[in-house]
């Protein structure tokens, strides 16, 4: 008599790791208030910086005159401070069950610290991807009319400039998420970031010593600030994205050391 077997509908465990993540990530609040605060930062920045470069041109002074400005370019300086408001997905994504005290479930459920957070750091990055394509396009529209005679959208360069900073913006949520699981407070995770990737190479820089700025250039910000300008100097836009990158495996690994030796 032959025997059949059933095949095994069960969810790949990291599959499913992601499926619960997603489903975690999209049904609090605080998801979508985070990106909205996005919208609205990046449509009040481009709308800003559009103004500052329209005025620059036609004002008295002509030691300040910019050209003409791309939108796409309006759009990679209002990262500066949007950027704030979306790596708060990231860190909320662990920060938040620590706090409420979930993480132990989750934990449960998928006893694999490294593979919990790999499913978290896989969701956080393609959500801030996402949402990092939809800011850089209404940035690119805001600022496009109000620059007038003095912008340009060139399709080709704008849409470059949209991915770049969508790719910037998924590799910062992951690195926020892996300090997040680290320090496990969503405060200070977020001072650590804004230590990290503003005060203290804006500090290095300040006296203008070579090597205190080649020691700038290493940290995410910057490395991340040479890759969405393109530069060529101190080092090439792709070296600055593999320093970024390496920043935000790095942070992964820290936080799942610190989730293998502490309990949930």
């Amino acid at each position: 008599m032959s025997t059949h077997t059933m095949p095994d509908t069960r969810p790949a465990p990291f599959r499913g790791a992601v499926a619960a993540e997603w489903t975690k990530l999209f049904s609090v609040r605080t998801t979508w208030w985070t990106a909205l605060a996005g919208l609205l930062l990046m449509a009040a920045s481009a709308g800003q910086l559009a103004i500052y470069a329209a005025n620059a041109n036609t004002n008295d002074d002509p030691a300040d005159d910019r050209g003409i400005v791309t939108a796409g370019s309006v759009v990679i300086d209002s990262m500066e401070l949007t950027q704030y408001a979306v790596l708060a997905l990231g860190l909320l994504a662990i920060t938040a069950e620590f706090t409420s005290g979930t993480i132990r479930t989750t934990l449960q459920c998928t006893p694999s610290r490294g593979r919990v957070l790999l499913a978290k750091a896989t969701v956080a990055g393609a959500v801030t991807f996402a949402l990092g394509l939809l800011l850089g396009g209404v940035g690119a529209l805001v600022a496009r009319p109000v620059l007038g005679e003095w912008g340009r959208t060139p399709a080709a360069g704008t849409i470059g400039d949209v991915v770049a900073v969508a790719t910037y913006l998924a590799l910062v949520g992951v690195f926020a998420l892996g300090l997040g699981a680290a320090l496990r407070s969503a405060v200070l995770t977020l001072t650590v970031l804004f230590a990290t990737l503003m005060i203290v190479p804006l500090s290095l820089q300040e006296p203008d010593i070579a090597v205190l700025n080649r020691i700038a250039d290493i940290f995410p910000g910057v490395a991340g600030a040479h890759f969405l300008a393109g530069d060529t100097e101190p080092y090439p836009g792709a070296v600055g994205l593999l320093l970024l990158a390496g920043w935000a495996g790095a942070a992964l690994l820290l936080g799942r050391a610190a989730l293998h030796r502490r309990d949930a």
